[in-house]
């Protein structure tokens, strides 16, 4: 298990260029391989070492030598235009070399390290440049070893990875590296300045503060000591504390396993342990890697976050609706059989009352066959056969045959559900029997006779002469009806 994680995990190579030598550092998880490369075909012998100590490396970082390049503070003028054309424009005046034969890159300094430049309104860069053969060496180098290149920086400036930094603290880092001196300034983890001079015990007091100068600072918060032999003792007189690098947990892990001499090997190690956009990198545009900034680092995750959101708010309710869906099938396959039972007791209660209704409808409608049938039966005689019956609201039509065709006329005239019986074509013999074809209407209901109205009689009134008790001859006035008494029946007349 461990041999597969080592084989997938990345390699992380870096090649640090000395003079005439290589320091190498190769870390892959915690396997970390330092080695120096001495010879007179240094990309070739590199190759080799690679092979010989199973290192997969396709890709090296590669760092110069602090002697090999030009650091320098510069002020821009404050007027607009493009940075980067107006540091080539300015690089003539503080390079020894032609600007056109130069590989450079620049930082902006912090504002805070520059005080008398923010009063003038003015912005002061970092520089890096070298002679591009140094670049071409670098690139050959990388070449001949069949690695790609994926950048080419001072390798002192990568010692800023290794450390905690306190953005308020100004530091000067001094790193030996055999008989020379790399002093970096640092404004919490900015670089201000770099410089390179011989490890002189004697002058190392007066070089840092020459150094102070061109940063433009008057005094530093702290001193830091590195690489090989570092002593403190002879930089007591600057009067700050002087102190170890403040390593961080990782580089402190890796750095332990660094044998002496340790200047150049710490140099490679922090060249490999850089990750991320590396400032001040001199390798030609056309071959540097693509790498995304922190703005466009943000920008994409803001992007992803919003693609994420925007699925989630499409998928979660088709999420839901499904395990919705999923509940009701459940249901709906539970209660299948007992909803198929009452579906066809459903079909079985909707056949029969659908045969009942047929059948009230044969009983009550206005054309009720049967009866018709059988006073048919009743009045034709046995020799009448009839081979046709149609039935319409308006009558009916039989066609048959009988002896005598005639004579079937006054019979269905004579039934009270027919009238208007005639022959609808004439009649035409045969053998022995007649062929008809008779028409009938059915029979209208007469009216009822309207019911008797009955007159109420009239009440005589007081001016009457029955009144008056003047009748007619031989009759006798009749008396009033004496009302009877409440809700009972009246009584008879008084004689």
């Amino acid at each position: 298990m461990m041999k597969t994680v080592m084989k997938f995990a990345p390699l992380r190579l870096a090649v640090v260029m000395l003079g005439n030598r290589l320091s190498v550092a190769a870390i892959q998880r915690d396997r970390q391989e330092t080695f120096t490369i001495d010879a007179e075909n240094p990309g070739a012998a590199l190759r080799a070492e690679l092979d010989a100590r199973g290192l997969a490396a396709r890709k090296v970082a590669i760092g110069l030598a602090r002697s090999a390049v030009t650091v320098k503070p510069i002020e821009l003028p404050a007027v607009a235009g493009e940075t980067r054309e107006m540091v080539k424009f300015e690089l003539e005046r503080h390079l020894p070399i032609p600007a056109d034969d130069a590989a450079f890159d620049f930082v902006p300094l912090p504002t805070e390290a520059e005080p008398e430049s923010a009063a003038s309104g003015g912005k002061r860069v970092l520089i890096v440049a070298a002679d591009r053969r140094v670049v071409d060496a670098a690139l050959r180098l990388a070449e001949e070893a069949k690695l790609r290149p994926m950048s080419i920086t001072v390798a002192a400036h990568e010692l800023i990875t290794l450390v905690e930094t306190d953005r308020r603290q100004r530091v000067a880092w001094l790193h030996r590296t055999g008989d020379s001196a790399d002093l970096l300034l640092l404004h919490g983890s900015a670089l201000v300045w770099s410089r390179c001079f011989p490890a002189n015990d004697a002058t190392l007091v007066a070089e840092t503060r020459r150094s102070f100068a061109g940063a433009r600072w008057r005094e530093c918060d702290a001193v830091w000591v590195s690489g090989d032999g570092a002593a403190a003792a002879a930089l007591l007189d600057l009067g700050v504390p002087i102190s170890d690098p403040p390593w961080t947990a990782q580089a402190r892990r890796h750095l332990a396993e660094i044998a002496e001499p340790r200047g150049a090997a710490e140099l490679a190690v922090a060249t490999a342990l850089s990750r991320g956009i590396r400032p001040l990198d001199l390798i030609p545009s056309s071959i540097k890697p693509r790498r995304l900034t922190r703005q466009e680092m943000f920008t994409g995750g803001v992007l992803a976050a919003t693609v994420l959101l925007a699925l989630a708010a499409l998928l979660i309710p088709g999420y839901r609706e499904s395990r919705s869906l999923g509940r009701l099938n459940a249901e709906i396959a539970r209660i299948d059989p007992e909803v198929r039972t009452v579906e066809r007791v459903a079909r079985e209660l909707e056949r029969k009352r659908q045969l009942l209704v047929t059948i009230e409808k044969i009983g009550t409608g206005a054309l009720q066959p049967l009866p018709v049938l059988r006073e048919l039966t009743e009045v034709l005689p046995n020799d009448a056969w009839v081979t046709y019956l149609a039935f319409d609201a308006k009558g009916v039509e039989l066609t048959g045959q009988a002896g005598a065709a005639s004579t079937l006329i006054p019979l269905l005239e004579n039934s009270p559900r027919l009238e208007r019986v005639e022959f609808a074509s004439p009649v035409t013999r045969g053998r022995d029997r007649e062929q008809f074809r008779i028409r009938a209407a059915w029979e209208t209901p007469a009216a009822a006779p309207p019911a008797p109205t009955v007159k109420a009689p009239a009440t005589p009134g007081l001016g009457s002469p029955a009144a008056k008790g003047e009748g007619r001859s031989g009759e006798e006035p009749m008396a009033p009806a004496r009302p009877g008494p409440p809700g009972g029946t009246p009584g008879p007349p008084r004689q």
